[in-house]
């Protein structure tokens, strides 16, 4: 097989419109709802595409994939994402490479929020 490339993450969601607008809140982009009931994060700055396909039911495991996401801020942004509908999971966790606070969306898919130490990520 030749090397392939990343077209896009998919999301299962049973609000994929309104999951789309909330990681658009937490990255960036621009939010495209389909007539399909799909909900296409295009994201800025070189970012993948995130596309959110209609699932009748609710996670129910953990994630096997998670998202990290490089914030200036950890305090700030942990608020403003919850105060946008994500759940802290824990406590902030600090290591050799930073700081991170695992959080999940609105539907219950985790991914941290991550604050990098001097030397970066």
């Amino acid at each position: 097989m030749t090397q392939g490339s990343l077209a896009q993450w998919v999301v299962n969601a049973v609000d994929p419109l309104a999951l789309a607008r909330f990681w658009a809140f937490v990255i960036g982009g621009e939010v495209e709802a389909r007539s399909d009931g799909w909900a296409v994060l295009h994201g800025a700055d070189g970012q993948p595409r995130l596309s959110f396909q209609p699932t009748p039911e609710a996670k129910a495991r953990p994630n096997r994939v998670h998202a990290d996401v490089v914030v200036d801020d950890l305090s700030a942004s942990v608020r403003s994402v919850v105060e946008h509908g994500a759940t802290p999971v824990g406590e902030v966790v600090t290591d050799e490479e930073g700081s991170f606070q695992v959080l999940r969306d609105p539907e219950g898919n985790e991914f941290c929020l991550v604050k990098p130490d001097a030397d970066g990520f």
